[in-house]
């Protein structure tokens, strides 16, 4: 009889990734379906745990949310305002007319995010009957310091002193108060200016990044870019050794469903083919650095495996990344039986090469090359 650590063991020394993936699909012919999870779970444990790593610990340049950025517009409005003594609305307009991207230090002193600070100038101008900055108008005068119009940048000012002199947004009732009565802005431009000359203490500076938490405006501003960190990274494997390939997106559902009949809704984000243009494999990326999201992505390999089937048992590939990928039983475990063992992480990608579909695909000519279509 055939234990489970027995199969565990095998599986770990396969001396090949085309014989793990032989030897893991072995496991429904060799166990009762009570043990399956338990083994999954373990193999997953034991073969591919080791290899995730803790995307966390990282965050992408972004050039708008560095500190020179920041002290460049800083510098600015200190000299605009004469260290924010000149803050009178007529004042403030001149300001943000000269110097744009001051608008970035203005609302971070009043704590709002651009969306915000948008709402807010559109309440001021509608007791005039004008109408307010757009929340894109705020992101291209802090990020590119393009010119506002004189009303935008009348209403824009109006808008600070309003908020800075608690004229805006009144007194709260039921425990709340309002986001200026924080210690640089709770006495109005009397606390700025007090900061500005004495500066912040270490403890005040690490309150605010606990209280703001921690590079939570920068990490959602790149989301986008860690969201495509892995399919970025696949891209590039399969350009460098010439592996035919089409990235999916919105763009182009309908092409993949036609061209190569894939019927699941999104189509995973990459789908592998030959030169005969047949459909050699599907890949999906899925990064989760908690518990809770990586089971949540996990269904979506079930879905994409039941595909997978229909089509005939085109080989499916996972590329996961996140420390969410260390819950085994309910997250990884699963991936690793609706993959048939075929995953990987960023640490070990190029070894995904040496699994089938990928080996006859592998074609030198085509190296380096983007357009694999």
């Amino acid at each position: 009889m055939v234990t489970s650590e027995n199969t565990v063991d095998r599986i770990a020394s396969s001396s090949s990734w085309n014989e793990r993936v032989s030897r893991i699909r072995q496991i429904p012919q060799l166990h009762g379906t009570d043990e399956h999870q338990g083994i999954y779970a373990q193999v997953a444990q034991a073969v591919y745990v080791p290899h995730l790593s803790p995307d966390f610990a990282y965050i992408h340049e972004a050039t708008f949310y560095e500190q020179p950025y920041f002290d460049a517009a800083y510098k600015k409005a200190v000299s605009g305002t004469e260290g924010f003594s000149l803050v009178d609305p007529e004042n403030l307009a001149q300001v943000l007319t000269a110097e744009a991207t001051t608008l970035l230090v203005f609302r971070t002193i009043l704590g709002l995010t651009k969306g915000e600070f948008a709402a807010s100038t559109a309440m001021v101008a509608q007791d005039h009957d004008q109408a307010g900055l757009t929340t894109s108008k705020v992101d291209n005068m802090e990020k590119l310091g393009t010119v506002p119009t004189e009303q935008q940048a009348v209403v824009a000012a109006n808008t600070i002193h309003q908020i800075m002199t608690g004229a805006l947004f009144g007194e709260p009732r039921g425990g709340l108060r309002r986001k200026q009565k924080k210690l640089d802005t709770e006495d109005g431009w009397d606390s700025v200016r007090h900061f500005e000359q004495s500066g912040v203490g270490y403890s005040l500076f690490l309150h605010q990044r606990h209280y703001g938490g921690s590079f939570r405006q920068v990490l959602d501003a790149t989301s986008e870019k860690r969201g495509n960190l892995i399919e970025d990274s696949v891209e590039e494997l399969f350009i460098a050794r010439g592996i035919p390939y089409i990235r999916t997106g919105s763009h182009n559902q309908s092409e993949i469903g036609r061209r190569f009949k894939v019927a699941v809704r999104p189509a995973p984000d990459f789908v592998i083919f030959d030169d005969a243009n047949v459909l050699r494999g599907m890949l999906e990326c899925k990064g989760a650095n908690d518990g809770g999201t990586a089971r949540d992505k996990a269904l979506r390999f079930a879905r994409l495996r039941e595909e997978s089937v229909r089509l005939g048992g085109v080989p499916l590939i996972a590329v996961l990344s996140g420390l969410g990928w260390t819950r085994v039983n309910d997250t990884l475990g699963p991936v690793v039986r609706d993959c048939d063992g075929r995953v990987f992480t960023l640490a070990n990608l190029p070894e995904m090469l040496t699994v089938q579909p990928f080996p006859p695909l592998i074609d030198s000519q085509r190296a380096n090359k983007r357009d694999h279509r």
